[in-house]
C-alpha cells in the first residue's frame, strides 16, 4: 500500500473488529465505547496507541468540534465501522416496547458516518435487525445514509463459513461513498469449499484450569466457573453435544420439564461437541444455565479464555474486568478472523 488506510471503530467494545482490520493492514485512527472495562481492555492490548482509544458517547461525537478534539476531520479516514447495541430488537427479547431507545443508536451510527465522510463504512448487528423488530429501523437508516451519498450492501454472514470455530450469524451492512472512485464493494459470499474449524481445533490443546477457580498460571482469563452441586450433577449426566432435553426429569428445573418445542431453550445446560463449531458465544457464555456452554468432556462451563479463543482472539489478548464484564466483552465482539476476511476485501478494493 502506498499509504495507510485509516479507520474509526465506533462501539468498539473489546476490539475484535479493530484487531481483524489491523491484521488486514488498516491503521486505527480512533476507537470509542461507553464501557469502561472494554476500553481498558483495548488499551491494554494496544500499547503505544492508548491515546486514540477513548471512553466516549456517540451522541457527543456528533458535534464537529468534539470530533476535531479527537483529531478527526471530515474525509480524513477511509473506513468507519461499528456495532451499535442490539438489545432493543433482539429476538431474545420477548417483552417490552419495540420503541426502545437503544434502537436509535443505529441511526446515530449512520449520522456519525455522514459527519465523518469516510470512503466506506461497515456496520455489524444481529440478524433480527432485518426482522420484525428491526426492519423499520434498518429501512430508516438505509434511506438516511442513501440521502448522504452512500450505496449499501446488506448480508447475513455466518462466522463458521469463514474459519471461525463458532456458528455465529450476524448482519453486516457495507456502504461506499459514491463521489469517490467507485469500488463496487460487496460483502463476501461463503467460500464454495467450506472447511469448518471445530471446538477441538480451537481449544482442545488448552490444559484444564485450576480446580479452585483461579486463573491458570500460563493462560490469562483461563479459569473455571464453580458450579453448584446440582449443576455438577446435570453436566456429569450429559455427553458431548447434548442439552437439557437429554437430562433425566429428576435433574430438570420445573420450568424446563415441558418440551423444548413448546418453550424453547433447547440447549441450556448443554455441552459443546468437540468436532463441530461451537454455538454462538453470547454475553452470558460464562454461565452453564444460559446455553450450550459446557465443556465437551470436563464437568465445567468453558472458561473465559476458551470463549475468547472460540471468538478467535489470540491467547495473549488480556481482558480487563470481573467475570460478567469480561464475558460481556467477549460475547459482544466481532470475531477478529471474520473482521480480517472483510478487511482484506476492503483493503484490496480501496
Amino acid at each position: 500500500m502506498s499509504e495507510s488506510l485509516r479507520f474509526i471503530d465506533a462501539f468498539a467494545g473489546a476490539g475484535g473488529m479493530s484487531l481483524g482490520l489491523e491484521r488486514a493492514g488498516f491503521e486505527l485512527a480512533l476507537a470509542f465505547d461507553l464501557d469502561l472495562c472494554a476500553v481498558a481492555t483495548m488499551r491494554k492490548n494496544h500499547p503505544g496507541r492508548e491515546n486514540c482509544i477513548h471512553v466516549a458517547d456517540i451522541n457527543t461525537l456528533l458535534d464537529n468540534s468534539t470530533l476535531r478534539d479527537f483529531g478527526i476531520t471530515p474525509g480524513a479516514v477511509d473506513l468507519v465501522t461499528g456495532g451499535p447495541p442490539c438489545q432493543g430488537f433482539s429476538i431474545q427479547r420477548t417483552i417490552g416496547d419495540d420503541a426502545d431507545d437503544r434502537n436509535d443508536l443505529v441511526i446515530r451510527f449512520m449520522e456519525f458516518v455522514a459527519l465523518v465522510k469516510p470512503r466506506c463504512f461497515l456496520m455489524e448487528n444481529v440478524p433480527a435487525l432485518g426482522g420484525t423488530r428491526g426492519k423499520a429501523i434498518l429501512d430508516k437508516a438505509l434511506q438516511y445514509i442513501a440521502s448522504q451519498g452512500y450505496l449499501t450492501d446488506s448480508k447475513v454472514l455466518d462466522a463458521a463459513d469463514f474459519g471461525v470455530p463458532q456458528r455465529r450469524r450476524r448482519r453486516f451492512i457495507l456502504g461506499e461513498r459514491t463521489d469517490t472512485p467507485f469500488m463496487s464493494v460487496a460483502l463476501p459470499d461463503p467460500p464454495k469449499t467450506r472447511i469448518r474449524t471445530t471446538v477441538r481445533d480451537a481449544i482442545g490443546h488448552l490444559p484444564e484450569p485450576p480446580l479452585d477457580g483461579s486463573d491458570h498460571p500460563d493462560f490469562p482469563n483461563h479459569r473455571r466457573d464453580l458450579l453448584s452441586p446440582q449443576n455438577l450433577e446435570r453436566i456429569a449426566a450429559l455427553k458431548p453435544g447434548q442439552g437439557r432435553q437429554h437430562l433425566p426429569d429428576a435433574l430438570l428445573a420445573e420450568c424446563h420439564k415441558r418440551s423444548p418445542a413448546e418453550i424453547g431453550h433447547r440447549n441450556v445446560y448443554g455441552r459443546m461437541s468437540w468436532d463441530e463449531p461451537s454455538p454462538t458465544i453470547t454475553a452470558r457464555f460464562d454461565s452453564f444455565t444460559r446455553g450450550q456452554f459446557g465443556h465437551p468432556e470436563q464437568d465445567r462451563t468453558i472458561s473465559l479464555r476458551e470463549g475468547a479463543v472460540l471468538q478467535t482472539f489470540p491467547l495473549e489478548y488480556v481482558f480487563i474486568g470481573n467475570k460478567v464484564e469480561i464475558a460481556r466483552q467477549i460475547g459482544n465482539a466481532v470475531p477478529p478472523t471474520l473482521a480480517c476476511v472483510i478487511g482484506d476485501i476492503l483493503r484490496d478494493r480501496l
